[in-house]
């Protein structure tokens, strides 16, 4: 929308540059269809990998459940506070703004609410595997009418996207819980948290050249 006014004041401003700056415009929406096109093709390729390499290392599965728990209930208590998470075989990074003990307060309490059965907390709205699975619905639906039309168009974006939008939350709510974390936390434990935050040395002052990075460890007991 900004670009859009923007646009249109200069168009206001200068009369001289209708012709131009509209073709300019036309120009950006033709190519459109060809951008979505590679983008799509780079999904279809790319998002199938990604999930079941996730669903098939039960690791990572239950280090994203509890990476997402951990995210659930820091919301609970203060709102969005723009983190965001990765999930490894060893534990998971939290990258944003937080003080080390409130995360490792949230994730000992994410755990424990876990093992209580509490599974919804392996949920998260703004997961990747959510935007993964939107994106992937619309590179299907974009691709389904391509091919069983032949046409080439910008209305066939405009359905997909609109599908994927309407689709995708809740298609992906069900990829995470079926493909992408797993509840069975039983035995896992809270190893610690250590930061991994990265710095530059600027005469002899040590200068944050990232957003902090926290990194909560676990580790799985044997249950007998």
């Amino acid at each position: 929308m900004p670009l859009l006014l923007f646009f249109l004041l200069i168009v206001i401003l200068f009369p001289a540059l209708l012709i131009p700056v509209g073709s300019l415009i036309m120009l950006l929406i033709l190519f459109i269809p060809f951008k979505f096109t590679l983008d799509s093709l780079i999904t279809l390729i790319t998002a199938p990998e990604q999930i079941i390499k996730i669903a098939v290392n039960p690791k990572l599965r239950r280090n994203h459940a509890l990476e997402h728990a951990t995210i659930n209930v820091l919301e609970e208590s203060y709102g969005h506070q723009h983190l965001s998470g990765l999930a490894k075989e060893n534990g998971f990074l939290i990258q944003g703004a937080i003080n080390p003990i409130v995360l490792q307060q949230a994730a000992e309490e994410g755990l424990h609410r876990l093992k209580a059965g509490e599974t919804d907390l392996v949920i998260h709205d703004r997961c990747g595997t959510s935007l993964m699975m939107g994106n992937l619905i619309s590179a299907l639906i974009f691709f389904g009418l391509l091919l069983s039309t032949g046409n080439f168009t910008i209305i066939y974006v405009l359905i997909a996207v609109i599908f994927s939008r309407l689709l995708g939350p809740t298609i992906g709510k069900y990829a995470q819980k079926l493909l992408t974390t797993s509840p069975d936390v039983e035995g896992m434990v809270i190893d610690g948290i250590r930061s991994e935050t990265n710095f530059n040395n600027f005469f002899g002052i040590n200068i944050r050249n990232q957003p902090q990075k926290l990194f909560v460890k676990t580790e799985r007991l044997e249950v007998y």
